[in-house]
């Protein structure tokens, strides 16, 4: 028994001391100590524990990203995802995850290896989520106190991205420069490459992006990622007319495993170059026919015609062009991604080509709706848009009442002839509308009847409401006939325009007219002599100037509507020698016009420098006007632009502060001298009204009454719409309320 206790006395002794051992070594392996046994235990404890889960969790995020994310084929493809924190929102626990772990290295393994790499993923993992300061952070600090030269180039890399995404593009830069000069590693070297092509394509420098781009290829292994390079590369060419450069990186995809869709494109874009290398080719003979019958490319044949739209434009086959744009909206079905940019391509040729700005207008309404608004040309086309409702609005002022103004000219026989007419025009749209709803329902009832027809397929007519591709097509004729409307009872009686006449020298009825007859749903048709065609010619009638008084209004209608033209044409649209004929169109009808003197000015600007007749607008205004505001900004030394220069530097805001600073220290000549010289700098700007509005006051301190009053009725005249325009009214009111009692 006394053999068995010390038995195990000595037992617990030795585990008492091998504990002791293990404690002291432990005690040891601090993370501020550079011992090999340390700095080993450190190594192994942080690469296999949590610099291993954080590096995991934020590979399986990018590949969840990357699985999910959907390249739009219609626009230049990013080289590499955008680091978009809504991308990552759906993987966002992953990241938090890598950050915490991430953050678990450099918390409890200071001397460890792995550090570096660490930070590099915690900056990623914050790039990822929109933590940009953060994430720089980081990244800047592996460059500042990283140990391993090639961890540091790694978070540069990195870092150069991060200043791309923020279009900090001197900063990447700089940091890409720096890189050139190391020496890297193949992997660094094609992350580099890559991530320097990417910063030149963001930065609209394409030949540099695709020079970088030939590089990177040598070092990448064949693979998905790799084709889709090829075919971004390829669009690089495209977009620098190298067709030739850019069919061998389409034809290199096919040889890189692609997705289905990326090679029907790449192919697509080869065609297409094809074409345009050999403008003979017969645009059915070259591949599109056979690509068309391919069943597997029956939901792409939207693509297809827009493609064969796109180079029958290109020959100015425009009708051509029309009809298979129009056939790509047709085929669409439910796959809807094409058909905003279908719609922007018949825009522009309506546009750009045929000068029909009310059905460009239409189109570009519907390219809005559908477009995605990260989409290259959204803000554009929103511009463009906007501009156009203005432009149609006010060109259907103007083709209405030049059709009124004919009218009232006419004996009374003849007038009440054309009207009939126009009504029998109307009534026989309506029939024709009757027409095709009848056709419509007809295959409708009979798609319906069929069993098992519901979900219909190929060319049978599904119900409108059940296609999404009828419902844009329906939302768009409807805007193209009837303009943007409200939602609300009787719309097309209630709120329509009755000024819907033609001249007798049109071959089309115009402005209201080209609209379908407002009763398109009654199940009858009116009798030529009934009372309702009896009140209809009255109320067409109502709409002719037959008085001096209707007449004037017509004219003062149509007169501003000229000069708004003019200014849409001039600053909106950016077409210089239209405002010139819409301005000498004003000029030639309203002699006396209240904006002679602006629309001289504006002629002016508009005009080349070369152009011979430059000069005479510049001296019929001096002439006419030289006290006006107008000449005296013709009388500044011009910039490259016409409008007048200054002495002054900096941005509108900085300069209205330094303008004002001279305002309340009372310099008000050299105050006054520098706004009218800000006024046409920055004409257009959003800051033009409020240096107007100053302008006023110091009008009113260096010349007298009579101009602050004429500064006054300049800025209610040229700045209708602007927020500052009730304190201007106000400023009237006072100003002629003082008179009034000075004068009693």
């Amino acid at each position: 028994m006394i053999g068995f206790f010390r038995s195990i006395s000595s037992r617990l002794l030795a585990c008492l001391a091998l504990l002791s051992t293990l404690t002291a070594l432990l005690a040891g392996c601090s993370q501020y100590s550079n011992r090999p046994g340390p700095v080993a235990f450190h190594n192994l404890t942080a690469r296999y524990n949590a610099y291993y889960i954080a590096r995991t969790d934020l590979r399986n995020a990018e590949m969840t990203v990357q699985k999910a994310y959907r390249d739009d084929y219609n626009q230049l493809l990013p080289l590499l995802l955008p680091m978009d924190s809504v991308l990552y929102q759906g993987v966002k626990p992953q990241l938090e995850d890598a950050i915490k772990k991430a953050s678990i290295v450099a918390e409890k393994h200071q001397n460890s290896k792995w550090l570096d790499n660490s930070y590099t993923l915690l900056g990623r993992s914050r790039l990822y989520l929109g933590q940009w300061e953060d994430g720089v952070e980081a990244l800047r600090y592996v460059f500042a106190s990283g140990r391993d030269e090639n961890d540091k180039n790694e978070a540069l890399t990195w870092l150069m991205r991060a200043y791309a995404e923020r279009d900090d593009y001197a900063n990447a830069l700089n940091v890409a420069e720096y890189l050139r000069q190391q020496p890297l590693t193949k992997a660094a070297t094609r992350d580099f490459y890559l991530t320097k092509a990417y910063v030149h394509q963001q930065e609209g420098e394409y030949l540099t992006s695709v020079a970088i781009l030939e590089q990177t290829f040598p070092l990448l292994k064949k693979s998905p990622e790799k084709a889709r390079l090829h075919y971004a590369a390829g669009q690089l060419y495209d977009r620098i007319g190298q067709y030739a450069l850019a069919n061998q990186h389409y034809k290199a995809v096919s040889k890189n495993r692609p997705l289905y869709d990326l090679s029907f494109f790449a192919s697509m874009n080869s065609l297409q170059n094809q074409v345009l290398i050999n403008p003979k080719a017969d645009l059915t003979s070259v591949g599109f026919d056979r690509m068309l019958r391919d069943r597997k490319n029956e939901d792409l044949r939207d693509r297809i015609y827009y493609t064969m739209g796109l180079l029958a434009e290109r020959r100015g086959r425009f009708p051509e062009a029309i009809g298979y744009l129009q056939k790509s909206v047709q085929v669409a079905g439910t796959n809807t991604s094409q058909i905003p940019y279908t719609y922007l391509e018949l825009a522009r040729i309506h546009y750009d080509q045929l000068e029909n700005y009310e059905a460009a207008k239409a189109y570009y309404d519907s390219a809005l709706v559908v477009l995605p608004r990260e989409a290259e040309a959204y803000r554009q086309v929103a511009d463009r848009k906007k501009a156009l409702d203005e432009f149609v609005a006010q060109m259907t002022i103007v083709r209405t009442e030049d059709s009124l103004q004919v009218l009232a000219q006419m004996n009374p026989a003849a007038l009440e002839r054309k009207l009939d007419t126009v009504i029998e025009a109307e009534e026989e749209e309506k029939k024709q509308l009757l027409k095709k709803a009848q056709e419509a329902l007809a295959v409708s009832l009979a798609a319906a009847n069929k069993p098992g027809s519901l979900p219909l397929a190929g060319n049978e007519r599904r119900f409108e409401l059940y296609d999404p591709q009828l419902i844009i097509q329906g939302r768009a004729e409807f805007r193209r006939v009837w303009g943007n409307r409200k939602l609300e009872d009787d719309w097309r009686r209630s709120t329509r325009d009755n000024r819907t006449l033609s001249t007798p020298n049109q071959s089309m009825p115009l402005a209201g007219l080209e609209q379908p007859a407002q009763n398109a749903d009654a199940a009858t048709t009116m009798t030529k002599g009934s009372e309702e065609w009896q009140a209809r010619r009255d109320e067409l009638r109502r709409a002719i100037p037959l008085t001096a008084e209707a007449l004037a209004a017509s004219q003062k209608r149509k007169e501003e509507a000229l000069y708004r033209l003019g200014k849409i044409y001039r600053f909106d649209l950016e077409e210089p020698q239209k405002a010139v004929a819409s301005f000498t169109r004003l000029l030639k009808e309203y002699p006396s016009t209240t904006f002679r003197e602006e629309v001289y000015y504006l002629i002016y600007l508009s005009l080349d420098e070369q152009d011979k007749n430059r000069p005479l607008w510049k001296e019929k205004l001096l002439t006419e006007y030289p006290n006006s505001l107008y000449a005296r900004l013709l009388n500044q030394t011009p910039d490259d632009n016409g409008l007048a220069g200054t002495t002054a530097a900096g941005s509108p805001a900085k300069r209205y502060d330094a303008v004002y600073a001279l305002y309340t220290r009372g310099n008000y000549t050299e105050a006054l001298e520098q706004v009218e010289n800000a006024v046409a700098q920055f004409h257009g700007h959003a800051l033009e009204d409020k240096f107007a509005l100053l302008r006023i006051f110091l009008v009113g301190k260096v010349r007298g009454r009579d101009a602050y009053l004429g500064a006054i009725n300049e800025f209610i005249r040229l700045y209708p719409s602007s927020p500052l325009l009730p304190r201007v009214q106000e400023m009237l009111e006072i100003s002629g309320q003082a008179a009034a009692r000075r004068k009693y």
